[in-house]
């Protein structure tokens, strides 16, 4: 007896920015294509008014939960941006998908990662995506060179000693150190690392001298 084609399992993803966008008529697409192609529909997943360039929507985390679980063989979306606006967040995204054996299918775009035109695609996509990542390290690291070399000091400018003298005297008379970055306007992380390196000295009973 000949065995027939196992029927793919689909799991649509839709999603729009706003309150006043409609998910409608991408669904009404998906699914039509889904029926054409043969495909059982698992699961929609909607994210109404996220915007693609978070990746802690509702139902995106619990579409990725699901095939990690293999609960579908296929994700379908209208476009890719409804899948992310980030290139980077994209390629993930798919090469997530692809570790769990998942195919990926973007309907506008003709983009159906079980083909070896659309692997292809992917490929290329993927590739462009580091070279833009590798230039862009590149220009970063030239222009960190470039800047030494002129003998510009990098990163946060340091915090005058008067401002731990203040802090110190603050600190001394019982303030906490809330209170002291909330009157200075210093990162509390900054002065609590500078007491703790004079921890010693703070032991004295010297107070002013943990910030010296």
């Amino acid at each position: 007896m000949k065995m027939g084609r196992k029927t793919k399992t689909v799991a649509i993803y839709a999603r729009v920015s706003t309150d006043r966008q409609k998910v409608d008529m991408q669904l009404h697409e998906l699914r039509q294509f889904a029926a054409r192609s043969g495909w059982n529909i698992y699961k929609e997943y909607i994210d109404q008014n996220y915007s693609g360039g978070n990746t802690k929507r509702p139902a995106f985390t619990a579409m990725m939960d699901a095939a990690r679980k293999r609960k579908f063989d296929l994700l379908l979306v209208w476009k890719l941006d409804r899948l992310s606006r980030s290139l980077k967040d994209l390629i993930i995204t798919l090469d997530d998908l692809g570790a769990c054996g998942i195919d990926f299918v973007s309907y506008d775009n003709n983009l159906d990662t079980s083909t070896p035109t659309g692997k292809l695609v992917f490929q290329i996509v993927g590739a462009v995506a580091e070279f833009e990542k590798d230039i862009i390290r590149e220009r970063v690291v030239a222009g960190l060179a470039v800047a030494r070399s002129k003998g510009k000091r990098l990163g946060r400018p340091p915090i005058p000693q008067d401002v731990y003298d203040r802090a110190a005297k603050m600190r001394s008379e019982g303030l906490s150190y809330r209170s002291i970055v909330k009157v200075l306007g210093i990162d509390e992380g900054t002065i609590r690392k500078k007491a703790h390196k004079k921890l010693h000295a703070a032991k004295t009973g010297s107070r002013a001298a943990a910030f010296n």
